[in-house]
């Protein structure tokens, strides 16, 4: 049974920081290219970074290029997403997502709130 599970949202103040963890299970994670995204309610679900499989190439969004760290340990199954600076409209349920081919996954999020 695929199983994705993050952890490590909650509210933080403008200018914290919060690190994103999301745990696999189930499936060859080393094979897997990894993902964050996001959804602020009302929009639409946007990549926030992601790490590929084999070099651990990373990509972001503009929008939080310098802020924040997408890694991944292949050991323990886990990608994380160290997250600084956080601003308000960084405000969203994040997710992991496992993608190959066209093979995806995905967890079931977990609430990351920036305010004062």
């Amino acid at each position: 049974q695929v199983q994705l599970v993050e952890s490590g949202g909650g509210l933080v103040q403008p200018g914290g920081s919060l690190r994103l963890s999301c745990a696999a299970s189930g499936f060859t994670f080393s094979t897997y290219a990894m993902n964050w995204y996001r959804q602020a309610p009302g929009k639409e679900r946007e990549l926030v970074a992601a790490i590929s499989s084999t070099y651990g190439s990373t990509n972001y969004a503009d929008s939080v290029k310098g802020r924040f760290t997408i890694s991944r340990d292949n050991a323990k199954k886990s990608v994380y997403l160290q997250m600084n600076n956080l601003k308000p409209e960084d405000t969203a349920a994040y997710y992991c997502n496992a993608r190959r081919a066209a093979s995806v996954y995905w967890g079931q999020g977990t609430q990351v709130t920036v305010s004062s």
